[in-house]
């Protein structure tokens, strides 16, 4: 009588998702096991605080000794560094566990070391910029940048005493020069421009920065990690309005940080630009946040004296459907990206329009960079999102009579959804700048945003046509 096999033990599941592909990645990375029920998606956490086992415990989450692990691997130089992946929560303003899920997950698809979540994009470009700046202190921007991140930087920035200088040309040395001080302690951009497309040349920035010893902030919210990862290019520090592509449904507002870990914040003190939230100590008797968190210093810093003390917290809820819609973040790329191409080819062609902003159009000048930074189509044409303008003939009546003749592009603030929608820039966005700085970001009486969402592109070109009709009739 033969016996029984002996019983096979499960493989353990893999909670490690390095060396993984983008859409596993995308899928996977950042999910814990819950041991209370089994469950396959990670719960939302709905709690304001958390327990601590002990007294010592307390004592090692304030400290951020928990998170520390002695290995050579795991950090900066040869004393090991950050795991973000050993949380230990103390308060939901500072972290929560169904964000963690979103953090780690978007970490791993930028190529980052660690990521932090907040309630808003503009929440993340602040947080990320008053980690690096205070009163007194300066930063220089490219000159095409997001309206509301403009208005954020001439008004609140300006009440803070932290002055910011726009480049007009990244390709002229004499611009920069100009621009950067003494004080200067950061180099912001944007991967693909609101609402014109006119991308930008992130390798060429970085080159820049690194003469200047100046860390590179990029906002990706456009580009997402799908189509262009920044720190791959030699920039430093990513930060998203999660509410657009990484959700993609428009039902949730969320922003986030995500530090790449590869600026080198002790050359910078050595070249005289001081960072005091990660190079110095925050109080007696502790170390560093260099020291300390080694690779994942400067997002311990975002967290923990920023976003811990100013309080723009993501709610767990919004943090669940951040995660939830980065699961098909590459699939939903694709198609804003193909039907995007599509319509803008087709609109270049329509009597009715002045032109077209998308730099992915062989007749774009920045098309050879569209090709070379996001790759290419089938008919060779660069894929740089779904965000872009169109201008129309006959100045606001003409933009007027477009945005009205519209029945399936949805008439809203907002990018990056499932649907498509559209906007008037220049009695929006970008209706508080002065005439010549309009001027020089291409804000036309007749310039129109599109964003392509995920409808049939059949069906928004019939859309646009009937718009361009109602143009016609002017």
């Amino acid at each position: 009588m033969n016996s029984a096999p002996p019983p096979q033990s499960a493989a353990p599941p893999v909670y490690d998702w390095e060396g993984f592909g983008f859409d596993t990645r995308q899928v996977h990375a950042g999910e814990y096991p819950d041991r209370n029920s089994g469950l396959r998606v990670p719960p939302i956490a709905l709690s304001a605080g958390y327990l601590f086992d002990d007294f010592d415990d307390q004592v090692s989450r304030f400290d951020g000794s928990i998170h520390w692990r002695a290995d050579e691997h795991a950090g900066h130089g040869e004393a090991g560094g950050f795991s973000p992946s050993e949380h230990a929560p103390i308060y939901s303003r500072q972290g929560n566990p169904t964000n963690w899920v979103a953090e780690e997950r978007l970490a791993s698809l930028e190529g980052g070391t660690v990521s932090v979540a907040v309630a808003s994009g503009q929440a993340a470009i602040s947080a990320a910029l008053f980690a690096l700046a205070q009163q007194g202190d300066h930063i220089v921007s490219t000159g095409s940048i997001y309206g509301g991140t403009r208005i954020l930087f001439g008004r609140s920035f300006k009440r803070f005493g932290i002055e910011f200088d726009y480049v007009w040309d990244a390709e002229n040395d004499a611009e920069w020069e100009r621009a950067i001080r003494p004080d200067t302690k950061a180099i912001y951009t944007e991967t693909i421009p609101n609402p014109r497309n006119d991308i930008t040349d992130l390798r060429r920035i970085a080159e820049v920065a690194a003469r200047y010893n100046l860390p590179v902030v990029v906002d990706n919210t456009v580009g997402t990690p799908a189509l262009i990862r920044p720190f791959e290019h030699g920039c430093h520090i990513v930060v998203h309005s999660t509410t657009k592509f990484l959700t993609g449904h428009g039902a949730a507002v969320g922003g986030a940080v995500v530090d790449g870990g590869t600026f080198d914040w002790e050359a910078a003190e050595r070249a005289g630009r001081s960072y005091p939230l990660v190079t110095q100590s925050s109080r007696p008797g502790v170390a560093p946040m260099l020291e300390r968190f080694g690779r994942g210093a400067y997002a311990r810093a975002v967290r923990e004296s920023v976003v811990n003390d100013i309080g723009p917290t993501l709610s767990p809820f919004h943090g669940f459907l951040l995660h939830q819609g980065m699961e098909t973040l590459s699939l939903r790329m694709e198609r804003h990206v193909e039907s995007s191409l599509r319509i803008a080819t087709w609109l270049e062609e329509q009597p009715e329009v002045e032109s077209v902003d998308y730099a992915g159009l062989p007749s774009n000048p920045l098309h050879g960079l569209a090709v070379r930074d996001y790759g290419a189509d089938a008919a060779g044409r660069g894929r740089t999102g779904s965000v872009f303008g169109v201008t129309v003939r006959g100045g606001i009546d003409g933009a007027r009579a477009f945005v009205n003749g519209l029945r399936v592009f949805s008439r809203m603030t907002g990018i990056g959804d499932t649907r498509s929608m559209v906007l008037h820039p220049l009695t929006s966005t970008h209706g508080t700048f002065a005439p010549e700085v309009n001027g020089r970001l291409g804000i036309t009486p007749g310039l129109l945003r599109l964003s392509v969402g995920l409808e049939s592109a059949d069906d928004l070109i019939r859309d646009l046509r009937g718009a361009l009709d109602a143009v016609r009739a002017l």
